[in-house]
């Protein structure tokens, strides 16, 4: 079984609330005794987990980053999300809310989208398998959690998903600055798939031909575009104002 390391205060934590079953081992900084790491400790004893104590230099090295925030994990990689888990939320899922992620290579930015997803209610986020940022340790690192609560699809043909979306009534919203009418304009409420671009290029063509409706974001100052992950933001919580009305 692949293993993967899994590093952060809130990663870890998340990891043991949800799958402590895939933690194999724990290492947590020397000398370190506050509440968040006793936290992490006392979950891991309660699930026959071993914790070990481990110095600095030595969980910089098995997290392959200083930002571990003292606390390391070993744990059994998880399975990969495809197709036909896709077709199961969905079958389940009444109103689905999605977020489609059309080339997002930066293991920051598809953290920071998992932690908007988890925030605003998304039921899944779908990923092409080639040219994407997969499930890692700095992407659960960054989405402080959420990695482990909103589930990420990865798919062999884009296009072709989003084809299968729309055939089940799914409304696939996409973000562009050419776009005629804004995020305010539209209506983003029913059965609905955001798609959002890659960082500075965009969405591809295909991608782009097979949205419904195009949008942008409104912009007021000199800078004409946003970040990904924050045009994400912008757009999500947008969604979620309008379908509390």
């Amino acid at each position: 079984m692949k293993q993967e390391m899994v590093f952060g205060l809130h990663a870890v934590e998340a990891l043991l609330q949800s799958e402590p079953e895939r933690v194999k081992s724990i290492w947590l900084l020397k000398g370190r005794d506050d509440d968040r790491l006793q936290r992490i400790h006392q979950l891991a004893m309660q699930n026959g987990i071993s914790c070990q104590p481990a110095a600095r230099k030595a969980l910089d090295d098995k997290a392959g980053s200083p930002q571990h925030q003292g606390v390391v994990a070993a744990a059994k990689a998880a399975p990969v999300k495809g197709e036909a888990e896709l077709d199961a939320l969905l079958d389940n899922t009444e109103q689905p809310l999605l977020l489609i992620l059309d080339g997002v290579t930066d293991p920051h930015n598809l953290g920071a989208c998992l932690r908007s997803a988890d925030a605003t209610g998304v039921h899944g986020v779908i990923v092409p398998r080639d040219r994407s940022a997969s499930l890692g340790p700095v992407v659960r690192k960054v989405a402080v959690g959420a990695a482990e609560n909103v589930p990420l699809f990865q798919v062999t043909n884009l296009a072709r998903t989003m084809r299968e979306l729309q055939q089940r009534g799914i409304w696939i919203v996409g973000t562009a600055g050419e776009a005629d009418h804004d995020l305010y304009q539209a209506k983003l409420t029913g059965p609905l798939a955001l798609c959002m671009g890659a960082e500075g290029k965009g969405m591809r063509r295909l991608t782009r031909e097979h949205c419904d409706e195009l949008i942008s974001i409104p912009m007021a100052g000199v800078v004409t575009s946003l970040n990904v992950s924050v045009a994400t933001g912008v757009c999500l919580f947008e969604a979620v104002r309008q379908r509390r009305n």
